[in-house]
C-alpha cells in the first residue's frame, strides 16, 4: 500500500460521510498516473501554490492601493488568511481539509491589477463582462503551464468557479470557500482600515461587536465557531441567523466607511483609467503582448487575449507597462 492509498483509506475512517473523499473524485480532463504519496486533493495545492499566478498575488492589491507599510494585505495574505479559516471549518466538521485548501488557495488567481477597481474596468471593457471568479477557473485551466493549463480535479475547478456569487459548489469543501473568504476580507479590511486611520474601533456599530466581539480575532473566532455549529448536518455551509445578520450589517458598514471612502478610494480612478487605457493601447498595438499570449490572439481573438494579459499583471507591472507606452523615455547622449 502506497502513502497515498493510507491516507485515503484513512480518510474513509476519519472524515464525515458528507466529506469528497480523494479517492472518489471525478478526476480531472486530462487523466494522469495516480501519485504514490499525494492524493488527488493534495497534489493540486502542489500546483496551485507553485503556479506563476499564484506567485503574482503578493503584488496585487487587496484593497488599498500601494500603501505605504509592510503590515497591508496582499491578494496573496488574504488568500493565505481565507486558507487557514475555511482548513479549520473544514476539520471541525470532518470535511476534507485538503480539497478546502486547494479550492482556497486557488479562489483569486484570477484577480485583475488594483483589486476590484480593475475587475470593473474590464468589466465595462469586455463583451459578456469580466468576473474575476471565472477569470480565477480560466487560469487554472487555459493560462497556466505555457497554456496547457494545471489540469486540476473537477471539484477544485468547481470550488473556485463557485466562491463569490452564483450557483453554491457542489462539495461542502466548496461552499466553506464562499463564507471563509468573506470572514477574512472583512476582518483584514478592518485591520488594514484601522492601521491607515480610516475608521477606529469606536466607529463598529456597538450591537454588531456585541455579537461578533471587540477585536480582529473575537470576531474570527465568533464567525468560525458560528459557522461549524451551524453546519453539522445537511448539504449547506452556512450561519446562525443572529450572527449572518451581524456580518451582514459589519460588510454594510465597511461599505460606507471603507470601500467607498475617498481616502481609500482616492487614487482608484486613476488605477482605472491606466487599466483602460492599456487595453485600448495592446488592443492597437497587439505585437506588444507577451509571446505566451500570441496563441490566444490568434484563437480567441484580440480582446481575449489582451485581457488576459491585463488581468494577469500586478500592480507594479502595470504601471511599468503604462509608462512604457504613454510616458516619454529619458532621452541621453551616448
Amino acid at each position: 500500500m502506497t502513502i497515498r492509498e493510507r491516507t485515503e483509506a484513512l480518510e474513509e475512517q476519519i472524515l464525515s460521510p458528507r466529506a469528497c473523499l480523494s479517492a472518489r473524485s471525478t478526476g480531472r480532463d486530462r487523466p494522469v498516473a495516480p501519485c504514490p504519496v499525494r492524493t488527488c486533493f493534495q497534489r493540486d495545492v502542489d500546483r496551485i501554490v507553485h503556479c506563476k499566478a499564484f506567485r503574482r498575488l503578493k503584488h496585487k492589491t487587496q484593497v488599498f492601493l500601494q500603501p505605504e507599510g509592510d503590515h497591508y494585505r496582499t491578494r496573496m495574505t488574504h488568500t493565505l488568511e481565507v486558507s487557514r479559516i475555511a482548513r479549520t471549518i473544514a476539520r471541525g466538521l470532518s470535511l476534507n481539509e485538503d480539497l478546502t485548501e486547494a479550492v482556497a488557495l486557488g479562489h483569486d488567481l484570477g484577480h485583475t491589477p488594483f483589486g476590484h477597481a480593475g475587475e470593473r474596468v474590464l468589466s465595462e471593457i469586455m463583451p459578456g463582462g469580466f468576473r474575476h471568479y471565472e477569470q480565477s477557473l480560466r487560469v487554472v485551466d487555459r493560462l497556466e503551464n505555457d497554456g496547457d493549463g494545471l489540469n486540476l480535479c473537477q471539484e477544485v475547478r468547481d470550488g473556485i468557479l463557485c466562491h463569490t456569487t452564483g450557483p453554491l459548489a457542489a462539495t461542502l469543501e466548496g461552499q466553506i470557500v464562499r463564507l471563509a473568504d468573506q470572514i477574512a476580507y472583512i476582518n483584514h479590511d478592518i485591520d488594514d482600515a484601522m492601521r491607515g486611520g480610516i475608521i477606529y474601533p469606536t466607529d463598529i456599530p456597538i450591537h454588531i461587536s456585541q455579537v461578533l466581539g471587540f477585536t480582529h480575532g473575537e470576531r474570527i473566532d465568533t464567525l468560525t465557531v458560528d459557522v461549524i455549529a451551524q453546519s453539522g448536518e445537511g448539504n449547506v455551509i452556512h450561519q446562525s441567523q443572529r450572527v449572518g445578520q451581524a456580518m451582514r450589517e459589519l460588510k454594510e458598514f465597511m461599505f460606507e466607511a471603507v470601500y467607498r471612502s475617498p481616502v481609500a478610494k482616492g487614487e482608484e480612478g486613476k488605477a482605472q483609467d491606466m487599466i483602460r487605457a492599456l487595453f485600448h493601447y495592446y488592443m492597437a498595438h497587439q505585437d506588444k503582448l507577451a509571446a505566451e499570449y500570441q496563441d490566444i490572439l490568434v484563437r480567441e481573438g484580440p480582446e481575449r487575449a489582451v485581457c488576459d494579459y491585463i488581468a494577469g499583471m500586478t500592480d507594479k507591472y502595470a504601471v511599468e507597462c503604462y509608462a512604457q507606452a504613454f510616458i516619454p523615455a529619458a532621452w541621453s547622449v551616448k
